[in-house]
């Protein structure tokens, strides 16, 4: 996968910024389908879905399944996830956090993820 400063500045008011908040969610995306492969869901069974938001805002890439919720970016730009039921819940269980960083690391990422879906 790409090397991501996922810390960056990103923003829609020049053409760099745009760019770089394209590349943001486009890696966050591929990061998260590896996440869902990881924690065996199947495809079909989740949804992944990009909100680039306005000029001013990072957005968000969620990854949406029956039985868990995980968003990357945001205003505090982390990973922010919880259980839910189903992939109409959007308010499902506790949050929990984690570093954007933690994209690096799939292995370390899944086993936190796992291990609030019991």
């Amino acid at each position: 996968m790409a090397k991501i400063d996922w810390h960056r500045d990103v923003d829609g008011y020049s053409d760099e910024g745009e760019r770089a908040k394209r590349a943001f969610h486009r890696e966050a995306k591929a990061r998260l389908k590896k996440l869902a492969a990881d924690l065996g869901l199947a495809p079909g069974t989740y949804d992944l879905r990009t909100n680039l938001a306005g000029p001013a805002s990072r957005g968000e890439t969620t990854l949406h399944g029956e039985r868990i919720y995980v968003q990357v970016g945001g205003l505090m730009n982390q990973i922010m996830f919880r259980t839910c039921k189903g992939r109409k819940d959007y308010t499902g269980g506790h949050n929990n956090f984690t570093a954007v960083t933690a994209l690096d690391e799939p292995s370390r990422l899944a086993a936190m993820v796992a291990r609030i879906m019991g």
